[in-house]
């Protein structure tokens, strides 16, 4: 059948199983809107209040249910809108397409109104960016984009269509959904000699990331972990990856992680990381980081390998299918000193908890939790909040935590928890803090405006935490532009947009709140009063080694 370049687009995501897209039109996507409008029955598209809150929504869809996020946008400011939310996507390996209309072709370069080389802009944040040159190429682009975006290691794709592309018409014939990449095992002679080191080994320990939940392997590395008697930590991104509760989890490893998971990674003769990378957060100071241990590394992308710290094994392949191939090569070794000494770190790790009955962060979280659901996916902005939640958050299902960890994204979570309720089909949770809710904030119109149900927890101390901390402890306490000062009232400014809210001060108080929020039709706004002074522990200091961690103030 033959269609316009518009109605090929959006019958192409259709065919590819999108349900949902998050845009925001302009003057050079009309057309696409256009046809979005006639095939509004098939395919759904929510209307963001600013296009980084669509991006954001794209991701924290792809992110909660492992699909493709798209995302439309049109040409010049809206395009440029999408960066930021293109960058997190990319630092975090999300699978996300990125659509922005441009100006006809034959204006192209010659700075017409609302022109700007996205493809070039986002050449460094993307797997791939295609620019359309002609109709009869928009379908297979579309498909190829769909591929990559999901294939081997994640990532987001970009897509530029010129107006006259998107009006021009040809053939069009629907196919099947496009398929990820077949994915592989490492090579037999590196999984010989992986089995060779962990089955040497005395004191493993199981170190996993984002990669382990792209790939699934939950199970197998539980099995792994039973069958050579280790422990399990994780990075940022790993979270909710298995079960908080799991007995041989330790938490969050890095600088601000788990007591216990730090040390038991320090002490370990073996590292076996799965689908994560060592950047600076996780290792401090790289020339002391885990000097004792030989580290095996198995990651789909194998320029991780050996990047930032040398791995003795480093082994290119799909994390479940290499995992499946060591197993067998693995013997079923108990290790009593290694547990006991596990066992020792929990027990130190006990002393250093905030166990204080008033509104601190960590008793925030812990209420908190008495109102998730099992599937509840829980979104969080960047900060001291976002370092409390990682800690202190319990969950059941992996994917249901939500962060940017690799960019580092203040005002990431009023879209990644729409996108995340358009994805589990349930109510969401973000956890913000006042700087961060403050940068897109926007986006509670786009809550009321679908009555999406988020549950919005503003971890509000008045000041950017994170960086007044730093400020505290190696800047000589000199509060530079940190201090925020600001008199908004978040559960008035809720009101004003339509949705609902109130203040507290107790804990009391927050669990009543939540406990309304959680029934509540439609996003529900509460603000927490937090000490300004309330810091983020345990902590490594910048350049630090576990040998100078920080387990309490005074430190």
């Amino acid at each position: 059948m033959k269609l316009t370049g518009a109605d090929i687009l959006v019958r192409t995501l259709i065919e590819q199983g999108c349900d949902t897209v998050f845009g925001y039109p302009g003057g050079q996507i009309l057309n696409v809107y256009d046809s979005l409008y006639k095939y509004q029955d098939e395919i759904n598209h929510i209307l963001t209040a600013h296009e980084q809150g669509a991006a954001h929504a794209a991701d924290g869809y792809a992110r909660t249910t492992g699909k493709v996020g798209v995302v439309i946008s049109t040409s010049g400011p809206g395009a440029t809108n999408l960066v930021t939310g293109i960058a997190t996507a990319y630092l975090d390996s999300i699978p996300v397409v990125a659509i922005c209309g441009n100006v006809p072709t034959t204006q192209i370069g010659s700075d017409s109104f609302q022109e700007i080389d996205i493809t070039g802009v986002t050449l460094p944040i993307t797997k791939h960016n295609y620019f359309v040159g002609s109709v009869e190429e928009l379908a297979d682009t579309i498909r190829n984009a769909f591929t990559l975006a999901k294939s081997g290691r994640p990532g987001p794709v970009l897509i530029d269509v010129p107006k006259d592309i998107q009006i021009a018409t040809c053939e069009y014939e629907p196919q099947p959904a496009a398929k990820a990449e077949e994915s592989y095992a490492a090579k037999d002679i590196r999984i010989d000699e992986a089995a060779h080191y962990i089955n040497a080994s005395e004191r493993p320990f199981i170190y996993f990331g984002g990669g382990m939940i792209t790939a699934n392997a939950q199970e197998e590395m539980l099995s792994l972990a039973d069958k050579i008697d280790a422990p399990i930590g994780c990075s940022l991104m790993g979270l909710s990856g298995i079960p908080t509760d799991h007995p041989r989890f330790l938490g969050m490893q890095g600088m601000h992680g788990h007591y216990a998971s730090s040390m038991a990674m320090h002490n370990a003769d073996l590292i076996l990381s799965l689908g994560v990378r060592f950047n600076d957060r996780v290792t401090g100071n790289r020339a002391k980081f885990a000097t004792g241990a030989k580290i095996i590394h198995i990651d789909v992308d194998g320029s991780e390998l050996s990047k930032t710290v040398n791995a003795v094994c480093g082994l290119r392949g799909d994390v479940k299918l290499t995992l499946q191939k060591l197993l067998p090569k693995i013997a079923e070794s108990k290790k009593p000193q290694w547990s006991k000494k596990i066992e020792a770190l929990r027990q130190e790790e006990v002393d250093f908890l905030d166990n204080r009955e008033s509104l601190t962060p960590r008793r925030a979280i812990l209420t908190l939790n008495k109102h998730l659901g099992s599937n509840t996916a829980v979104c969080t902005d960047v900060g001291q909040h976002q370092m409390w939640s990682a800690q202190n958050l319990s969950f059941k299902t992996p994917r249901r935590f939500v962060t940017s960890g690799g960019l580092g994204t203040m005002g990431f979570g009023m879209g990644a928890s729409l996108g995340a309720a358009f994805g589990t089909k349930e109510r969401s949770v973000l956890v913000t803090g006042d700087g961060s809710f403050g940068m897109c904030l926007q986006e509670l119109a786009t809550a009321v405006t679908y009555n999406i149900p988020v549950v919005i927890l503003i971890m509000n101390n008045g000041v950017l935490g994170m960086v007044r901390q730093w400020q505290t402890l190696f800047f000589d306490k000199h509060y530079s532009n940190t201090v925020l000062n600001r008199k908004t009232d978040f559960a008035s400014l809720a009101r004003a947009f339509g949705a609902d809210g109130e203040a507290v001060s107790t804990v009391e108080e927050l669990d009543k709140a939540l406990a309304t929020a959680f029934e509540h039709e439609g996003p529900y706004v509460i603000d927490c009063a937090i000490d300004k002074d309330e810091f983020v522990l345990p902590m490594l200091p910048p350049g630090g080694s576990m040998d100078d961690i920080i387990v309490k103030v005074g430190d």
